[in-house]
């Protein structure tokens, strides 16, 4: 998730459904799945194909896996029977039984408690709830009615258990959070116990009230709720927040304005929750339930087990200040800026010799570019401690920031130096690469490329798409580094009538067709003895870096449909002449330095007659280009074809010449059948 990368991609048959959210058993290291509701299916990272993958249908619907952390996981079926995943791997079509009848299962979860699996859920049957805890080792049910709310009903329930006793929180749909307290203990009476509850909030502050539809537990006194918050006479809107269930207070929200699925989770301090088009990672820190605290009016950050709640933003102007001083990571994607309840009263009394990096960020604002520059290079030239790469992330944006208050203000030198020497990441200045895009600065985007491992698709395809659409006479007033071109491109490219011409028949949009197609056989013709370097060096090596450039698949394919057909075909060529250039060394590798590799070159071709294979094949001057490929790739298939027959052959060989002794001299003739 740090890197925004992913790192695998399964797909189930057209008209198959995956029915429930896939778990890892972590014993195992396997992914575990269910589709169309009784075909399991387990594969591990290493696996590509699910229908090659181990498959076992059973013998009942399956509603939920759960992973546990020791145990392997648990499988509920829609009936209410419960089994380990190893049971039930035993016997795949062994009978289930059928517990709850009519009811629905409405929400689950497992648990370890004494090194014991123990399962529960929720039930709905004509209004009336029910809450099964099933014990495994020992196979005991507790079956047990949820107490009636007048109208109203459990839109969402979690739990957590501890000493021997479940607390069970219900969210209704009056606004408010119940808690019921379940113990562990075998419930010995025949008949159904009902639950009593108590109220644990109300979900309303000055008089807006927060229709919830999703929350988690952060700890005893903190739960987070996901919904739409609606004030009198004001439109709703959909909102994260953090409540003191202690204090019966609000302790900071978020407006998510791109709404979002409804849905939140909490893992290892951390929310994840999509917005928009996007999975959202916010990190918190739980702070000391205290009145002072409940109310914002924390008065000394400094106190150990204190701290802000949550980093909204650590890169916006007053959360710095909060976010440095508590020492919290960076969230992956920043959204628009939230006031803290207590962000002022948080940030701690600092002697000016002793800025926090915040701090001295919001003091520059205004300062003049010579102070604030200077500023920043002394800041970057202290002793590194734990949060260094953070410090320099903040210092890109802060030049970031000011470039966009003043358009006349760009540092390109500056930012060259940092991205040169600091191992930055794209998730740490995720604005930098955009403005390098807005001001056309390539040889800033090529060391991005080159450096950054967490590039987003879009990005990449923006570069890629700037690159192809610069003119060469452009770039060669351009500082771009060759070094991975120089070593095997050709020399006859210098040559300034070869290159105009190459030049001219074109790519760019502004130049009529007919010009264009001229152009192309005039270049053909030159090409004849020998393949030419379609674009010159400098285009070649920014090229190269966006060749480098880790990606996914699927998440570039649709941007790079859009690339115009024309630079396309001009990237085509170019990947085609790099193929060539490879094929001609026995290793198949390029001279220089971060130059690309054959299975780099293969792959972005591939990717490119994929997304723009139709276009390719109507353009009349792409033919040519196409056949040549076809007729390349065939004559590759068939040396290779050869090399395999004689394999046996050769590794005989090779196989009679060490048991010989080298001393020995001998000519011998082996016939090859």
């Amino acid at each position: 998730v740090s890197d925004q990368k992913p790192l695998g991609c399964w797909s189930v048959k057209h008209g198959q459904i995956i029915t429930c959210p896939v778990v890892c058993n972590s014993e195992t290291h396997e992914y575990v799945a269910v589709h169309d509701d009784k075909v399991l299916r387990i594969w591990k990272n290493k696996d590509i194909n699910l229908d090659k993958v181990f498959k076992a249908t059973l013998s009942a619907d399956v509603y939920r896996i759960h992973s546990l952390p020791s145990g392997g996981p648990v499988v509920l079926f829609k009936g209410g029977g419960v089994r380990t995943l190893d049971v039930l791997l035993e016997a795949p079509q062994q009978e289930i039984e059928n517990i709850i009848s009519d009811e629905v299962i409405k929400w689950s979860e497992a648990f370890v408690e004494g090194q014991q699996p123990v399962l529960i859920f929720a039930t709905e049957k004509d209004g009336d709830f029910f809450v099964y805890i099933q014990k495994l080792k020992m196979n005991s049910l507790q079956k047990y009615k949820l107490e009636q709310q007048e109208l109203s009903k459990p839109l969402s329930f979690t739990a957590y258990i501890k000493n021997q006793i479940i607390t069970l929180l219900c969210l209704y749909s009056n606004d408010s959070v119940y808690k019921v307290l379940i113990p562990l203990q075998q419930n010995t009476e025949e008949e159904e116990q009902i639950l009593s509850k108590s109220l644990l909030l109300n979900l309303s502050v000055s008089g807006s009230v927060l229709k919830g539809t999703s929350f988690v537990v952060l700890d005893k006194d903190h739960i987070a709720v996901l919904g739409r918050l609606a004030a009198s006479g004001e439109e709703s809107k959909e909102c994260l927040t953090i409540w003191n269930t202690k204090f019966q207070t609000l302790q900071t929200s978020k407006e998510l304005p791109l709404g979002t699925s409804g849905q939140l989770w909490c893992y290892e301090e951390k929310f994840f929750f999509t917005h928009g088009k996007v999975l959202t990672v916010i990190m918190y820190k739980c702070e000391t339930s205290s009145l002072a605290a409940a109310v914002g009016k924390l008065k000394d950050s400094q106190t150990p087990d204190v701290s802000a709640f949550v980093n909204w933003n650590t890169l916006g102007d007053e959360e710095l200040v909060v976010s440095f001083q508590s020492q919290q990571s960076v969230p992956l994607k920043s959204e628009s800026k939230m006031t803290l309840r207590s962000k002022r009263n948080t940030v701690a009394k600092v002697q000016p010799d002793t800025l926090s990096v915040g701090q001295l960020l919001l003091n520059l604002k205004d300062a003049s570019t010579t102070v604030f520059e200077d500023e920043l290079r002394q800041l970057m030239s202290k002793a590194q401690t734990p949060d260094f790469q953070a410090t320099i992330g903040c210092v890109v944006t802060a030049l970031i920031n000011r470039c966009k208050t003043n358009p006349k203000y760009y540092p390109r030198n500056f930012l060259l130096q940092i991205v040169q020497n600091r191992d930055l990441s794209y998730s740490l200045c995720p604005d930098l690469m955009a403005v390098a895009l807005e001001k056309k600065d390539v040889h800033l985007l090529q060391i991005c490329l080159q450096r950054f491992p967490d590039i987003p698709e879009e990005i990449t395809y923006a570069c890629l798409k700037v690159f192809l659409s610069i003119s060469e006479a452009y770039l060669q007033r351009i500082d771009v580094n060759l070094e991975s071109v120089i070593c095997y491109i050709d020399i006859e490219f210098n040559n300034k009538e070869v290159k105009t011409e190459i030049v001219e028949n074109g790519f760019n949009a502004e130049l009529e067709e007919d010009i264009w197609d001229t152009k192309i056989t005039k270049e053909t013709h030159l090409t004849a003895d020998g393949e030419l370097c379609p674009v010159g060096p400098q285009k070649a090596a920014l090229l190269n870096a966006v060749l480098h450039s880790a990606y996914s698949e699927t998440f570039l394919l649709p941007h790079l449909k859009n690339l115009p057909a024309q630079q396309a075909v001009l990237f085509l060529r170019y990947l085609y002449y790099l193929y060539v250039k490879c094929s001609e060394k026995i290793n198949t590798a390029l001279p220089g330095i971060r130059s690309p590799t054959i299975n780099q070159i293969m792959d972005w071709m591939c990717l490119l007659l994929d997304a723009h294979f139709t276009v390719m094949v109507m353009l009349p001057e792409a033919k040519e280009l196409l056949s040549n490929l076809h007729k390349f790739v065939r004559a590759q298939v068939r040396f290779y074809s050869e090399l395999n027959k004689i394999e046996g052959s050769l590794r005989e060989l090779q196989r009679l010449n060490h048991q010989k002794d080298p001393q020995t001299y001998s000519i011998e003739v082996l016939e090859l059948i």
